[in-house]
């Protein structure tokens, strides 16, 4: 077939109609009336309302993930401030159980310091006032340790007390620091009296560190439970009248002459604080005078007679 013989007329798929100008015109003359008529009667309105309601399920399928990724942020960082705030007022509540635990134990001072200005006017000696620094670290003893030593007036010998009795008594003095041995302790020993019956005897540690034994008593002497024997001070070294302790028990037995009397200490050494050392007695005795001079007459001559 000859080449000039050919239909070469674009198929009618492919066919273009209006040209594009015509079309851009066409358009524009339509959108410009549209907005005009929407603008003046509101002829969208009703085709823009039905539009939307057709989209809003769509809409909101697909805001639902932008919803849960904005929600998961925001429960993260509501989560992290609520452990922040509770970390913070954990740490608030300790602080605040701490000074209330402080405030507590100073109160509890308070009162003992107190108790022991009130009790030193009527000790009728000279009194220092101590802080006790440790305890012993000796476990076959009972012993503590005072902040004041012979520089600050303190002697071997001095009693210590507390605003609820006898602790026990200095043993040794340092410069600045002074070892007292508790009346609980297996060597201590103190004279005491019983406010009851006027009985004279002598306290003894038990080594125990919580009770006392009332040695040298008759098996049929008037000792009771619950009388409270004081100092007598008749040894010369503790002021009388200071408590001492109070009989727990008395166990008087057939085959021995003296009754087994156990004794609770009334100032127990566990929490003790701060003591007063006392002057012992004997410092403030009268010096002894001395034996007035022999006369001459009376003394023997060298091998003579007198």
């Amino acid at each position: 077939m000859p080449l000039g013989t050919l239909d070469r007329t674009p198929p009618p798929f492919f066919r273009q109609g209006l040209p594009a100008r015509t079309k851009l015109a066409l358009f524009a003359a339509l959108a410009i009336f549209l907005m005009a008529a929407d603008g003046r009667v509101g002829l969208i309105k009703p085709l823009r309302a039905a539009a939307a309601t057709a989209l809003l399920p769509l809409v909101r399928v697909l805001t639902v993930p932008v919803q849960a990724w904005g929600s998961g942020g925001d429960y993260l960082a509501g989560l992290q401030t609520a452990l922040d705030n509770e970390n913070a007022m954990r740490a608030r509540l300790a602080a605040q159980a701490e000074r209330s635990a402080r405030a507590e134990q100073l109160a509890q001072e308070n009162a003992r310091l107190r108790a022991l200005l009130e009790l030193r006017p009527a000790v009728s000696v000279k009194t220092l006032a101590a802080e006790v620094l440790y305890e012993a670290p000796d476990p076959f003893s009972h012993k503590l340790f005072l902040d004041r030593g012979n520089q600050h007036g303190v002697v071997a010998g001095a009693p210590v007390i507390n605003e609820t009795g006898v602790l026990g008594q200095v043993t040794r003095v340092y410069p600045f620091s002074a070892e007292v041995t508790l009346l609980v302790d297996k060597d201590a020993a103190i004279p005491v009296v019983n406010t009851r019956t006027q009985h004279r005897s002598a306290a003894f540690g038990n080594g125990d560190g919580s009770t006392m034994e009332l040695r040298f008593v008759g098996g049929n002497d008037d000792v009771q439970a619950g009388d409270v024997l004081t100092t007598s001070g008749t040894d010369g070294v503790y002021p009388p009248g200071l408590p001492v302790a109070k009989v727990a028990s008395v166990d008087r037995r057939a085959d021995s002459a003296f009754a087994r009397i156990a004794l609770v200490p009334t100032a127990l050494p566990d929490g003790v604080r701060h003591v007063l050392v006392l002057e012992p007695l004997s410092v403030q005795l009268p010096a002894r005078p001395e034996p007035p001079p022999e006369p001459e007459n009376a003394r023997p001559r060298r091998g003579g007679r007198r």
